[in-house]
């Protein structure tokens, strides 16, 4: 008898709309998984169980079943994003543990393509820093339980890589979704603006966050990431990459914080394996501006504190307080509500004119040690989200499609990763460039034991 658990997406909803599983059986497997392996990983706040399975049962009632691009797949939410009849907590004790009335957009569309949402993952809290713990648990790497799996998407990440899920919904405000996917090993994709319903929190941090997939191979990220963009259809083919001229580059964009040996490595590595599949590639630094720093540290402040108005704020963290009263100070001085976007894309037009895809570091260095990070101060938390993260931010603030592909590795187990980055509207031209370093490069889908 064939076990789900492990397989992908695709795979599983081709076996449940030609009735050769039913989604009852696929989501009570992945249950029994979740089961055996959530408390020594903490990837799920909640469990839906009886709710999911009754839902399962609901998508194989559906007479459109045959037609579902996501039939009986289960799919792990991160919990800043609302589920119809949970609540939805966003990694704090300061929220209300009032159900939603309704599913958020991107939750929709999943349902309403066959998935079945099987529980929400662990963040930090208000989805602030760069390791997914908080009062509700500890989310660690499948690979390194030892190590955090990364924030803030975490919880999704981990439940993904662990095999809990094949796919999971998270989002990338900072790096949110690409720094728990370098971690543990999957793709992350953040969508460009406008392209996936966004609505986090109270502002999306003034235009950066995005909703978007973490998924372990390429087909699944993008069958996910065409449900979540409501393209039609969304199994359609494509036609060939054509050769693409291609920017390595290993810089830092964050001065003072430099990429370590590996994910250096692993960058132009990516570059050898996509000159050898006939891309013109070259090594090439964009023109980051000085003030790109001050800039996105201004809006993640200034987001924090807009997503922290109305609760409770002795029942928020010392490291969030702080986190949102520097924001506010911030939000004074106007600086986060500049047309920072603009002035951005402009000063990387030319560089973006010589070069289709820029491929970089995902990380400077693997995520910390697991544990109650929420617990410490905030310049601890600061420096540790700062050191590991430098390279995702600007693409945020560009509002330009980013992903995280694994590649290469660190020493132990944890894998390696590198980030590729191309102007608005290039999401299916990264998974092209990802699905052919995937076939020249394959990775270990999921962390066992």
């Amino acid at each position: 008898m064939p076990t789900w658990p492990g397989r992908t997406a695709v795979e599983i909803s081709a076996a449940v709309r030609e009735g050769r599983v039913t989604p009852r059986e696929v989501v009570a497997e992945h249950l029994a998984r979740i089961e055996r392996e959530n408390a020594g990983i903490g990837a799920f706040r909640t469990v839906r169980a009886q709710l999911a399975l009754a839902e399962a049962d609901e998508v194989a009632a559906r007479p459109d079943l045959a037609g579902l691009p996501l039939a009986g797949v289960p799919v792990a939410v991160k919990d800043n994003l609302p589920v119809r009849g949970e609540s939805c907590r966003n990694g704090s004790a300061a929220t209300m543990d009032t159900p939603a009335t309704a599913d958020h957009p991107t939750v929709r569309r999943l349902r309403a393509a066959g998935a079945v949402v099987v529980g929400l993952t662990n963040v930090p809290e208000l989805c602030v820093f760069g390791t997914a713990d908080s009062v509700y648990g500890i989310a660690r790497n499948p690979w390194d339980r030892a190590r955090t799996s990364g924030g803030s998407s975490g919880g999704s990440a981990a439940a993904v890589a662990s095999g809990m899920v094949p796919i999971a919904l998270g989002n990338d405000g900072m790096g949110s979704l690409r720094i728990p996917a370098a971690n543990c090993g999957l793709i992350g994709l953040k969508p460009g603006f406008g392209t996936v319903p966004a609505g986090i929190g109270n502002g999306d941090w003034f235009g950066m966050s995005e909703n978007g997939p973490l998924a372990t191979t390429t087909a699944d990220t993008r069958l996910m990431f065409r449900v979540l963009a409501g393209e039609d259809p969304p199994d359609a083919a494509r036609p060939a990459v054509g050769p693409l001229r291609v920017a390595v580059s290993v810089r830092s964009p964050l001065p003072g914080v430099g990429v370590t040996a590996p994910y250096a490595q692993a960058a132009r590595r990516a570059g050898e394996l996509l000159a050898a599949a006939g891309h013109h590639v070259t090594p090439a630094d964009p023109p980051y501006p000085v003030w790109l720093g001050a800039a996105v540290f201004a809006r993640w402040t200034a987001g924090t504190a807009a997503d922290a108005e109305g609760l409770p704020v002795r029942l928020l963290t010392r490291r969030t307080r702080r986190h949102g009263a520097v924001g506010r100070v911030l939000a004074r001085t106007g600086l986060p509500q500049a047309d920072l976007r603009t002035r951005l894309r402009e000063r990387l037009a030319p560089f973006f004119a010589r070069y289709d895809v820029l491929v970089m570091p995902a990380l400077a260095r693997p995520g910390p040690a697991a544990g109650p990070w929420h617990e410490r101060g905030w310049l601890a938390n600061l420096v540790g989200s700062t050191r590991c993260s430098p390279l995702t931010p600007p693409w945020n603030l560009a509002g330009w499609p980013a992903m995280s592909v694994p590649l290469g590795g660190q020493p132990g187990a944890v894998p390696g990763a590198v980030q590729l980055v191309a102007p608005l509207g290039g999401e299916h031209t990264l998974l092209d460039l990802a699905a052919e370093l995937e076939s020249r490069h394959p990775w270990p889908r999921c962390a066992t034991g």
